[in-house]
């Protein structure tokens, strides 16, 4: 069975469609995907435990609730996962930060860390792995693995658009991991590009080509 979450909420899917019209500039862009990040996180954090507390009001004492058990933890793959950094910070704004970097070594095609900085207490944090495009899976099932082999155990991926490829990869290398996704879209092209996607997530954050 497939652990995919995929928001259908009409902002974010508004906010989606923007994001992937090619005429949207480079300010825009970064500042939608800031804006459904954070509107994401709303669901992906759902499941943080809460615990009862008192709190004195002005007017009286309050029985109310905080969050308690793990903390969140937040880990852009680079270079395009730091564009939605952000938005979660915005939401959770004590949050510890990460970041991790592959790429794919031209000889094997595999996966290669170049950089992986983790908080110190990553392995007592609930970590959410950012990646706005969930193409083939590899990198993103990769990076998840890094992660898992210096101890933590609780991992989620949040994405802004998946391909349904690159599900079944997480699904199949990761089954524990929960997906998060805006979107899903049916195929890539010969280059691995998610079709109709938005193109190259990086290059439209950062104004490169």
């Amino acid at each position: 069975m497939e652990k995919v979450f995929v928001f259908d909420h009409p902002l974010i899917q508004h906010k989606i469609s923007l994001l992937r019209d090619k005429n949207t500039s480079t300010k825009e862009f970064r500042e939608l995907v800031s804006e459904i990040s954070m509107l994401m996180g709303y669901e992906v954090t759902r499941s943080m435990p809460l615990k009862e507390v008192e709190i004195e009001t002005p007017v009286a004492v309050a029985k109310t609730k905080v969050i308690s058990g793990k903390k969140l933890g937040i880990v852009p793959i680079l270079r395009a996962g730091l564009g939605m950094v952000d938005g979660m910070l915005n939401l959770v704004p004590m949050a510890k930060v990460g970041h991790i970097g592959l790429y794919r070594d031209p000889e094997t095609l595999e996966p290669v860390e170049y950089y992986c900085k983790l908080p110190v207490d990553a392995a007592e944090r609930e970590i959410v792995v950012l990646d706005p495009m969930l193409a083939t899976g590899g990198s993103a099932s990769a990076a998840i693995q890094f992660i898992k082999d210096r101890g933590v155990t609780s991992i989620k991926l949040m994405c802004l658009i998946a391909a349904k490829v690159g599900i079944a990869r997480i699904n199949r290398d990761h089954p524990d991991v929960e997906i998060y996704c805006a979107a899903v879209d049916e195929q890539l092209n010969d280059h691995g590009y998610i079709v109709p996607g938005l193109g190259d997530a990086g290059d439209r954050l950062f104004g490169t080509k």
